[in-house]
């Protein structure tokens, strides 16, 4: 389960902000006082996989004795964990559950901010308003706020995107296309005066994860490319900045598929469907919740835990607390796979369900990621 409070993903914004000298900010952390931060998350770089693979990665490795794991919170998903780190709180409270959840009735592709699981891709900004879709403040406004220079290294084409305008307000992108001007503009960001919290982000790990799977030959060059990223960034940093390395979620092969959309009888009662291939929010027809669980539960047998939305509030899967906006756009049912079972569409998620590599569950694999510090 996730370490909401103490060790998740949610904490480490937060606990940065108190480093930086922010009032109000907590840390839960143990970060040391600093003028500068710079924060480099790697997207889907599980900390299992890191131990795997610690050869491929000798800087990174070094960090891990000092380091520790921390739970990046569920689901372990790219859109969520953003929202997690940019608003400082759980699912439960900034309201992105998943990769795709229903709202107003559409079922939301955050990634893409367009309708999921349909041939046509509408644009969903003007009706479904980030702001709104995630209405919280955010990290970075809070630290602009209290006079910390916030700069956002990320790729130029997320600037606007609909994800980022949820939960990248109030820092100043810094657009990028490679690695190279990664470094570069993120370290022109630490050699301002005063305070600076500069985050930067890397998604190709991932990427190349979903193709080729984790572990992979692929896979471990791009760890590699990874570490020097960050032994260059370390590499450069002023004498009075702190580089923190951390990940979205880890990743697991997929070895266990079922096809919701092959006639296993999975969308009986079922009116809408989220989530992805890891983690699903089934949203039911009247009257049908209980057959549904049934049904899935004889298909999946013990490959999966299979909650309702009471039951994943209750036992703390969103947070300690669950607002209103957030408790709507969890599914009635909500499926998280254990081991290696994949629950992929076919039909509707043509594009992502023979990625070989998957992430979104309550697992180890999906749920620790690295706490690095230099």
């Amino acid at each position: 389960m996730p370490a909401y409070g103490v060790g998740s993903l949610a904490d480490v914004a937060p606990s940065l902000l108190a480093a930086l000298g922010v009032p109000g900010a907590v840390d839960v952390i143990g970060f040391a006082p600093a003028r500068k931060v710079c924060l480099l998350l790697v997207d889907g770089l599980g900390w299992q996989l890191l131990e795997e693979h610690a050869s491929d990665a000798p800087f990174l490795t070094s960090l891990a004795g000092a380091g520790r794991a921390i739970t990046c919170g569920f689901p372990a998903t790219t859109a969520t964990s953003l929202a997690s780190l940019g608003t400082g709180t759980p699912a439960g409270e900034h309201g992105v559950v998943g990769y795709s959840f229903a709202v107003d009735d559409e079922v939301l592709n955050t990634l893409r901010w367009h309708r999921h699981g349909v041939p046509e891709r509408v644009d969903l900004r003007s009706i479904l308003v980030p702001e709104d879709v995630q209405p919280n403040p955010t990290v970075w406004q809070l630290a602009e706020a209290a006079g910390v220079a916030v700069r956002l290294v990320v790729p130029r084409v997320h600037e606007r995107s609909g994800l980022s305008r949820a939960v990248l307000r109030g820092g100043h992108f810094r657009g990028t296309h490679a690695l190279g001007d990664l470094v570069s503009r993120a370290m022109d960001a630490m050699r301002e005066p005063g305070r600076v919290f500069c985050y930067a982000y890397h998604a190709d790990l991932d990427a190349i994860g979903h193709l080729y799977g984790p572990g992979s030959e692929p896979w471990r060059r791009q760890l590699g490319f990874v570490d020097h990223l960050a032994a260059s960034l370390a590499g450069d940093l002023p004498s009075d900045s702190t580089l923190v390395v951390t990940a979205d979620h880890g990743m697991v092969a997929a070895t266990d598929k079922i096809d919701i959309d092959a006639g296993e009888h999975l969308r009986d009662g079922v009116r809408l469907l989220g989530g992805e291939a890891r983690v699903r929010h089934l949203y039911t027809r009247a009257g049908a919740t209980d057959d549904v669980r049934a049904c899935w539960a004889d298909v999946l047998g013990d490959r999966a835990w299979i909650a309702t939305r009471e039951e994943a509030v209750r036992d703390g899967w969103f947070g300690p607390r669950v607002s209103d906006l957030a408790r709507d756009r969890i599914g009635d049912l909500v499926v998280a796979a254990r081991d290696s079972l994949v629950m992929v569409r076919s039909a509707a998620e043509a594009d992502t369900s023979g990625f070989l590599g998957q992430h979104g569950s309550l697992t180890a694999r999906e749920q620790l990621v690295p706490l690095l510090v230099r």
